[in-house]
C-alpha cells in the first residue's frame, strides 16, 4: 500500500474521531439544557425533604419528652400522696408513744415526709415549666411543619410536571449519548468525560471562533489553527484544555443530530 494513501486513512480517521466526538459533545449539551430546565427544583425539593424529616423527628422527640414528664408529673404526684398518707399514720402514732425517743423519732419521720412532699412539689413545678417551653415549640414546630408539607408537595408537583415533559427527550439523547459513545475509542472518550467533568457548562469539545477557543476564549495561534482545519490531530487549547475542533467540520451535516 502506498504511503500517501496509509497516510490519508490515518487523516480520515482523526477527522472521523474530531466529528464524533463533536457530535457526542452537542448530545450531552441537549441533556445539559434539558437538566438545566428543572433548575434547582431538585435540590429545593431534597432540601425541603430533609427539613420536613428533621421537623418530624424533633416534633416526635419533644412529644415523647412531654410525655415523658407527664408521667413523671404523675409519680410525683402519686408520691406526695404516699407521703400525705406516711404522715397520718405517724401523725397518729404520736398519741401512744411511750418515751421522748419514740417521740423524737416519729417526729423526724414527719419533718421528712414534708421534706419529700416539698421536694416532690418542686420538681412538679419544674416539670410543668419544661412541658409549658416545649409546647410552646411544638405548637410553633406543627404549624411550621405544616407549611413546610405544603411547599413540598407543590415544589414535588412542578419538579414531576418538569420531568415528565422532558423525560422522553432525554432517555432518547441518552441512548444516542451511549451509542456515540461506544464509537470513541476508550482513551479519547476518557479524556473527553474528564475535560466535561471540570468544564461548569460542560463543554469539553469546542469550535474555533474569532481566532479563539470556544470555550475559555483564549487567542490560539495561526499555525495550530492551520493544524486544526486540517483535521490531521487532537488539539487541546493551551489554557482550559479542551478539545479544539474547526467550525467547518461541526457544521457540516452530520453534526447536525
Amino acid at each position: 500500500m502506498a504511503k500517501s494513501t496509509i497516510k490519508e486513512k490515518i487523516d480520515a480517521s482523526v477527522e472521523g474521531k474530531l466529528r464524533s466526538l463533536y457530535e457526542l459533545q452537542l448530545i450531552d449539551s441537549k441533556i445539559d439544557r434539558l437538566r438545566i430546565v428543572r433548575g434547582e427544583l431538585p435540590l429545593e425539593v431534597q432540601d425541603l425533604e430533609d427539613t420536613v424529616a428533621q421537623l418530624e423527628t424533633r416534633f416526635e422527640n419533644y412529644s415523647k419528652e412531654n410525655e415523658d414528664l407527664n408521667n413523671q408529673i404523675a409519680e410525683k404526684q402519686q408520691a406526695v400522696k404516699d407521703h400525705k398518707s406516711n404522715i397520718k399514720k405517724y401523725e397518729a402514732q404520736l398519741g401512744k408513744v411511750k418515751n421522748n425517743r419514740e417521740y423524737d423519732a416519729i417526729t423526724k419521720e414527719v419533718e421528712f415526709q414534708n421534706l419529700e412532699i416539698q421536694l416532690c412539689e418542686k420538681r412538679v413545678k419544674e416539670f410543668k415549666a419544661l412541658i409549658s417551653t416545649k409546647e410552646e415549640f411544638l405548637t410553633g414546630a406543627e404549624t411550621d411543619l405544616k407549611d413546610k408539607k405544603k411547599d413540598l408537595k407543590a415544589k414535588k408537583a412542578e419538579l414531576e410536571e418538569i420531568v415528565e415533559e422532558t423525560q422522553k427527550e432525554e432517555e432518547d439523547l441518552t441512548k444516542k449519548s451511549e451509542k456515540k459513545s461506544k464509537e470513541i475509542e476508550n482513551r479519547l472518550l476518557g479524556a473527553y468525560k474528564r475535560v466535561r467533568a471540570n468544564m461548569i457548562n460542560g463543554l469539553a469539545v469546542v469550535p474555533v471562533e474569532r481566532d479563539a477557543c470556544g470555550g475559555c476564549f483564549s487567542k490560539i495561534p495561526p499555525q495550530r489553527q492551520l493544524d486544526i482545519k486540517t483535521h490531521k490531530k487532537v488539539i487541546v487549547c493551551e489554557h482550559c484544555g479542551r478539545i479544539l475542533v474547526d467550525p467547518n467540520l461541526v457544521n457540516e451535516p452530520a453534526t447536525a443530530e
